[in-house]
């Protein structure tokens, strides 16, 4: 298998995971090609040359249109701030360069549209960074649903909490902005929300939502006065899915004391499945099933026979982490460029979570019931 020449553009949280993921996937998975470090790009140029020596890539510019040039990147990974990604992940699809991005794609749902055909046209390879559907225990979750494990799927709750925004004496960040960063609590946990509701129930038809804005100002990091927070820090919907169940998407980053509670229930004919990513090794099920004194919740801890969660450690209990799941999603790229299995979701199907979280948007300012 041959060498994957890697460009990394961010050189924070995510550009760190990134760095680590592709660093790792050979070593851990084995059956996908080596990613070959090969330029990395942050500003200025002094941080970007420290930060690639840091994560061993072998050279560094503070331009990152030199990086989607260079004859040694074959694949673009983008973890820049939201405003950033249309533009670059276009010049790397002109470029015919592989392109993986962290979500949102767009600041709108006309930019995701755009960039989703541009993929297409081009021919190249997409991924959005939505490593928490690479979790061994949701895909079990998966499983067990389609194998009727708790019968009929007929309701579905999901959650999404962070407390990042709750303090009101927080600095006003780019984040506020809507043409910095789009959506808020929608564009920043709500899209991860809908990737797993679509994995677990299928595709989502139409919504009728409600979002706030709890902290309408935030003092400016200077000390000159306070600036207007222009998008939402709380949104809630009522969905329909495709196949007729109906669900509830409720998303906060001013909840105080959630630090990663991404969370869901699956309610079905005949059970129950609970999880919550703060505690992301561990499946809960209920089965209506043998003598009713005797049921109750299950817990399901993961380990080996949940692939691939054998190919990081050999015993069951002992836990996977965040950036585990940025290697298992880097590997399944590598491996989809390098002629194996397809890795989801490229940026057409990342493209419907999108939809969904702008008609939430849209229905929460219109007041109204609005399909996907």
């Amino acid at each position: 298998m041959r060498e994957i020449g890697v460009g990394l553009i961010g050189t924070g949280f995510m550009g760190k995971a990134h760095a680590l993921a592709y660093r790792a996937a050979r070593a851990v998975l084995g059956d996908v090609p080596a990613a070959r470090l090969a330029v990395l790009c942050d500003t200025p140029a002094e941080k970007s040359r420290q930060m690639a020596e840091q994560f061993g890539f072998a050279a560094a510019t503070a331009d990152w249109r030199e990086l989607v040039a260079s004859p040694q990147v074959d694949l673009v990974a983008i973890t820049t701030p939201n405003r950033m990604h249309r533009e670059m992940a276009l010049a790397a699809i002109a470029a015919g360069k592989h392109v993986h991005c962290e979500k949102p794609m767009g600041l709108t749902l006309a930019e995701a549209t755009g960039m989703a055909a541009a993929a297409r046209a081009a021919g190249v390879k997409t991924l959005v960074g939505y490593n928490y559907v690479r979790n061994p225990a949701y895909q079990h979750a998966r499983r067990l649903i389609a194998g009727g494990a708790i019968g009929r799927v007929v309701h579905f709750r999901g959650v999404v909490d962070e407390d990042y925004q709750a303090d009101p004496g927080l600095a006003w960040t780019w984040r506020a902005r809507i043409e910095e960063a789009g959506l808020g609590a929608l564009g920043d946990l709500g899209c991860h929300l809908v990737s797993l509701a679509y994995g677990l129930v299928g595709p989502i038809d139409s919504v009728v939502a409600d979002m706030q804005t709890v902290y309408e100002t935030r003092p400016l990091p200077d000390g000159s006065g306070h600036g207007r927070v222009e998008n939402e820090d709380v949104a809630s919907a009522l969905v329909r899915f495709t196949g007729g169940v109906a669900g509830t998407l409720v998303m906060s980053r001013s909840a105080w004391g959630r630090k990663s509670r991404l969370g869901f229930e699956v309610h079905g004919s005949e059970g129950m499945i609970c999880f919550d990513q703060e505690r992301m090794n561990e499946l809960q099920l209920y089965q209506n099933r043998g003598a009713p004194a005797e049921q109750g919740f299950k817990t399901i801890l993961t380990g080996p026979l949940h692939e691939p969660y054998g190919a990081f450690c050999p015993a069951p209990g002992h836990q996977l982490g965040f950036n585990d799941l940025k290697v298992i999603e880097a590997g399944a790229f590598l491996r989809w460029i390098g002629g194996g299995e397809k890795a989801s979701p490229d940026f057409t199907e990342a493209l419907e979570f999108e939809k969904v979280i702008h008609a939430i948007a849209t229905s929460a300012r219109g007041g109204r019931r609005v399909e996907v």
